[in-house]
């Protein structure tokens, strides 16, 4: 039985713990350590310029003048995002003569942004 608190919030009428799902919740939860690393992972992607950057990158590998052109930015405004991804293990980089090429670090990258995109357009 449940008693409303507010318009969009349930809770239980009384206390009632469930030790068998508790104990099965307890057994997979991963540790505080990977929960937090988690959640900052999930910060890198709170910001719409990081994610601009990324979908240029699902198209190729690009160097910094690249995508500050696509993206009408300062080379300099797109350096410091790039730091941040690539230090986050969200983009790597090589270098060729004078230029640095970025690209996705791996197939994850791409897989969270799609899947996080098909949930913000899935009742569009």
């Amino acid at each position: 039985m449940r008693k409303v608190i507010s318009d969009k919030c349930e809770v239980c009428d009384e206390k009632c713990i469930h030790e068998e799902l508790l104990k099965k919740v307890n057994d997979n939860i991963p540790d505080e350590d990977e929960l937090y690393d988690l959640a900052e992972l999930f910060k890198i992607f709170g910001d719409s310029t990081r994610i601009r950057i990324l979908y240029v990158l699902f198209e190729a590998e690009v160097c910094v003048c690249d995508i500050a052109e696509a993206l009408n930015m300062t080379q300099s405004a797109i350096s410091h995002q790039l730091r941040i991804l690539k230090q986050n293990k969200l983009v790597k980089s090589r270098r060729e003569g004078k230029s640095i090429f970025y690209s996705l670090n791996d197939e994850h990258v791409r897989m969270i942004i799609a899947m996080g995109y098909e949930h913000v357009t899935e009742d569009e």
